[in-house]
């Protein structure tokens, strides 16, 4: 393991935590332990803390680990965020891998796999250790619709260099990338841009880190500091995460209005010469409505918005940028990765990438990094990819006959059911697998198709 990967350990059962950290610990990784939300916020927020992963448990005394996720990523960009939970819970997993979790791991008694993950992500790490979860892409990728509407957009605003732009879309489906798309259309290729995540802003010095300000002008101003407008000038100012911003709404829609901005601690006015860009995964006209965002700000960030689609909206773009991502840290890597076979494919296609891009690039690099084959296989991907696999069902294995009242739609969907429990030997969680439903969904249609046979009801799994 290379030197300086360390480990945060946040989870309220003490005695639980502590054994991880001592089988981290005879692995000669060094870990840090954090029994509650705010201690691990305290924890992640130091400047001489760097983690290469966290492991994070689901519930934790002060509120549910799951909503430290974006403020863990905003202070450790860095670090492979993977929760831990005693409940398995699909939903739970989707969700927290769409607010930025890399993984998801059910606790056992067994530390095994909770420890063989952390060296995986360690593994990673110590190949590329400046690229995991690497931001910078300045390029939108994509031949969708969605996307060249988006890539449309875009060069439509550029021509506007000071109006405001409003861009939504889950977590990790690109919108730093489109802000940075933007900037380069729009702004010298050397101007500055500037990104500030709302959502990792402290209360006691968010106005200081947006707006800058003066020696003494409160307690451990030591000396003079330009805020995240001054130091956009002649760039552009992303405010990421927008709809998480509470105390400063008022100052900054006066700032939009009037162009100008003052440090704090100082009456002088300094022009505003960057344009902004907002970004929100969140609803903010509902949170207009619910009194927790203000409606002209809305209003006002609103002038321009574009909205950026899912990934699992895209089509083939999955396999585009699977590609892109690959080849990307094949090339860092010196690593030569043939392309992607079509049993992976078929698996990325059939993944609805609750985490977006960002989550495809992680995947990929992963795999890049894990593979000594030159090539990516199966093995390779994440457990929770794998799940969602498809088998094909080719021509010859299922012909149709589309005369009247002979292949309908019902009569298909049986056909396959009773093929997938024949493959999977009747066992009806791996025909769920290989059919992409749920074990639920499977004894539901089942029922309905009068396929509770005997030879499948001897077997509970």
């Amino acid at each position: 393991m290379r030197v300086g990967f360390k480990v945060l350990v946040v989870d309220d059962e003490e005695l639980y935590a502590q054994a991880i950290g001592d089988e981290l610990g005879r692995r000669d990784i060094e870990f840090d332990l954090a029994y509650s939300c705010s201690q691990a916020i305290s924890l992640v927020s130091r400047q001489d803390n760097r983690y290469g992963a966290v492991l994070l448990d689901h519930r934790l005394p002060d509120r549910e680990g799951m909503s430290i996720i974006p403020q863990i990523i905003a202070f450790q960009p860095q670090a492979s965020v993977i929760m831990m939970t005693a409940y398995h819970s699909i939903p739970d997993a989707v969700q927290a891998i769409r607010m930025g979790a890399e993984d998801y791991i059910v606790k056992e008694s067994n530390l095994t796999p909770i420890v063989d993950r952390v060296l995986e992500v360690g593994k990673v790490l110590e190949a590329a250790p400046d690229s995991y979860i690497s931001q910078g892409d300045d390029e939108l990728l994509g031949n969708c619709s969605a996307i060249k509407f988006v890539k449309e957009q875009l060069q439509k605003i550029s021509r506007s260099e000071d109006t405001t732009v409003l861009l939504t879309g889950e977590t990790g489906v690109g919108k730093e990338v489109a802000a940075r798309t933007l900037h380069s259309m729009s702004r010298p290729k050397d101007s500055p841009f500037v990104v500030v995540d709302c959502i990792a802003l402290p209360a006691s010095l968010s106005e200081s880190i947006l707006f800058g300000h003066e020696k003494g002008s409160f307690t451990g101003a030591d000396q003079a500091r330009a805020g995240a407008f001054e130091e956009a000038s002649g760039g552009t100012l992303l405010l990421d995460e927008i709809g998480d911003m509470n105390d400063l709404q008022g100052k900054l829609l006066r700032v939009l209005e009037s162009k100008k901005f003052s440090r704090v601690g100082s009456v002088k006015e300094i022009s505003l010469d960057a344009r902004v860009i907002a970004a929100t995964n969140r609803d903010l006209k509902q949170l207009v409505d619910k009194g927790e965002f203000r409606l002209d700000l809305y209003q006002r960030l609103c002038v321009f918005p574009i909205s950026i689609p899912p990934l699992r909206q895209r089509g083939e773009d999955i396999i585009l940028l699977a590609e892109h991502f690959k080849n990307k840290v094949a090339r860092r890597l010196n690593r030569n990765i043939s392309p992607l076979s079509e049993q992976v494919r078929d698996v990325l296609m059939a993944y609805e990438f609750p985490g977006n891009v960002r989550e495809l690039k992680n995947i990929m690099e992963r795999a890049v990094i894990m593979s000594d084959s030159g090539r990516i296989e199966l093995k390779h991907l994440p457990n929770r990819v794998l799940t969602r696999e498809v088998t094909r069902v080719g021509p010859s294995e299922l012909s149709l006959d589309f005369r009247p009242g002979v292949d309908t739609l019902e009569s298909l969907e049986k056909r396959m059911i009773q093929q997938a429990l024949v493959q999977a030997k009747h066992v009806k969680t791996e025909a769920a697998r290989l059919l992409g439903i749920s074990r639920f969904q499977l004894l539901r249609r089942m029922e309905r198709h009068g396929l509770n046979s005997p030879a499948s009801k001897s077997s509970s799994k």
